[in-house]
């Protein structure tokens, strides 16, 4: 289903996020184009729009749907460097996939 707001957020430019998993070491890349995952490769490259940093551990739960990255933010252990808009645009899209949070 397709709603406006969803809509919107396709309009909105390109995203290149960072992933840094900080007890590992291990750095990733997403480039997001009109909502839809174009790639992800290791390392990072170019300059990101978001940083995402927390432990790998956080991350596999996050991107296994085992945790809402939400509830973690707001603890202090995943941390989002971006601007207020794209911070925003993030935790919108959390209450979305975890609205039981």
């Amino acid at each position: 289903m397709k709603t406006k707001d969803c809509a919107r957020c396709r309009e909105t430019g390109p995203k290149l996020l960072h992933f840094v998993a900080e007890d590992t070491g291990d750095k990733f890349t997403m480039n997001v184009v009109k909502g839809e995952i174009i790639s992800f490769e290791s390392g990072t490259n170019g300059t990101p729009d978001i940083i995402v940093t927390t432990t790998s551990e956080n991350f596999c739960d996050m991107f296994w749907g085992d945790l809402n990255p939400s509830q973690k933010y707001l603890q202090g252990e995943i941390r989002v460097k971006a601007s207020q808009e794209d911070v925003v645009r993030l935790d919108a899209i959390t209450m979305i996939i975890w609205p039981d949070a």
